[in-house]
């Protein structure tokens, strides 16, 4: 049974109305199918399909993103890589089935797989924690990133959480801390690693696995430091002012890749990835191929740096480059040609001032 949006109501009108017209039991009885109707009633489909996904606004992004029959992280390991071999338990407290990692195959090459994963029904939803990993989830992903690090194995990580879980038990066991050595471990690594978010990137739940050197997002897929029910609660104490907190925040793929938080879109079938999931576990399986491909001919030191330049880049003008001093090994400032003048301007303005004085009286002198 298919599930439908606010904003699929035409949709499933028509398409209910496809159903009805390719069974060939009517009212009286047996009769021809209309292939003709059924394929003028398909047509439109896809027109209101291409009409609705191509106006769609922040907050239907972020339901398109929900939506509950969005292929999940499982689907897309078992589609992408071969000889897929799990691994559980983070050798402290437990295991978390809210993530999945393991190591496999993508292009007879050996890679480390970590994907959040929702569940497909009420049981998995239940017995995932929606996605919602706790901290035996992120040492376990600790431990096994370590490891890829240690053979030179690429990590790659799909996104999928509404954030960590805020459980009491999950903050005794140091939930916090988790989330941070997490995050320390994705950016340290001197193997090349991939985030693709490919439902919900929410808080630090996503950041924690996202601090990779190429971030991807599906078309419809978001990453924020919060939901928009959580920012319209915060902002305006009223979760109903969603749509206008998910437009605020820049939640969308398209805004977040012109901030250069992220490094690619991955296009979605018409009418998001749940109506066509081969297609679209073809394009992102191609994508990690030519990412992985494109650190082939890096160093340990410079896969590293790519990472940490990419990240300190972020929200700068032109970001930080290496500094030419051998002694200093940190990053300097590279500050835009405007800038620069700006602060030359107000450290000489007493300068300045002077010499405009002196070129005024002359040309006072000059003309009496």
């Amino acid at each position: 049974m298919k599930n439908y949006l606010d904003f699929e109501k035409e949709i499933k009108a028509l398409e209910q109305e496809v159903d009805g017209l390719k069974s060939p039991f009517g009212s009286e009885g047996i009769s021809e199918v209309d292939t003709d109707k059924i394929k003028n009633t398909q047509i439109e489909i896809n027109q209101k399909l291409e009409e609705i996904y191509s106006n769609l606004n922040s907050w239907q992004r972020t339901q398109v993103a929900r939506h509950e029959d969005r292929p999940k992280a499982n689907y897309y390991i078992k589609k992408i890589f071969s000889q897929f071999t799990l691994l559980s338990g983070d050798r402290y407290f437990g295991d978390d089935k809210s993530v999945i990692a393991g190591f496999g195959l993508v292009d007879n090459r050996s890679v480390l797989i970590i994907g959040q994963e929702k569940g497909e029904d009420l049981d998995s939803r239940i017995e995932r924690n929606f996605g919602m990993m706790r901290p035996e989830g992120y040492r376990k992903c600790i431990r096994l990133m370590k490891l890829a690090d240690r053979f030179q194995i690429p990590v790659i990580t799909f996104i999928d959480t509404p954030g960590a879980y805020p459980g009491i038990g999950a903050e005794q066991r140091g939930q916090a801390s988790a989330i941070a050595n997490s995050i320390e471990c994705s950016m340290s690594l001197s193997v090349p690693n991939i985030s693709i978010i490919i439902g919900e990137g929410g808080s630090g739940g996503a950041i924690a696995l996202a601090s990779s050197n190429k971030v991807i997002m599906l078309e419809n897929s978001i990453y924020s430091v919060i939901s928009p029910e959580g920012c319209a609660s915060i902002l305006w104490r009223d979760p109903t002012k969603s749509l206008q907190a998910a437009e605020a925040m820049k939640l969308t793929a398209k805004d977040l890749l012109k901030l250069k938080i992220i490094d690619e879109i991955i296009s979605e079938p018409l009418g998001g990835a749940h109506r066509d999931p081969d297609v679209i576990a073809d394009d992102i399986k191609h994508s990690i191929i030519k990412n992985l491909k494109s650190f082939d001919n890096f160093s340990k030191e410079e896969i590293y740096d790519h990472r940490k330049s990419k990240f300190l880049q972020i929200g700068r003008d032109q970001g930080f480059n290496k500094a030419t001093n051998i002694s200093d090994s940190g990053l300097s400032y590279n500050q835009p040609a405007v800038t620069k003048l700006k602060i030359h301007l107000s450290k000489n303005k007493y300068v300045y001032y002077g010499l405009g004085l002196a070129l005024f009286a002359s040309l006072i002198a000059i003309l009496a």
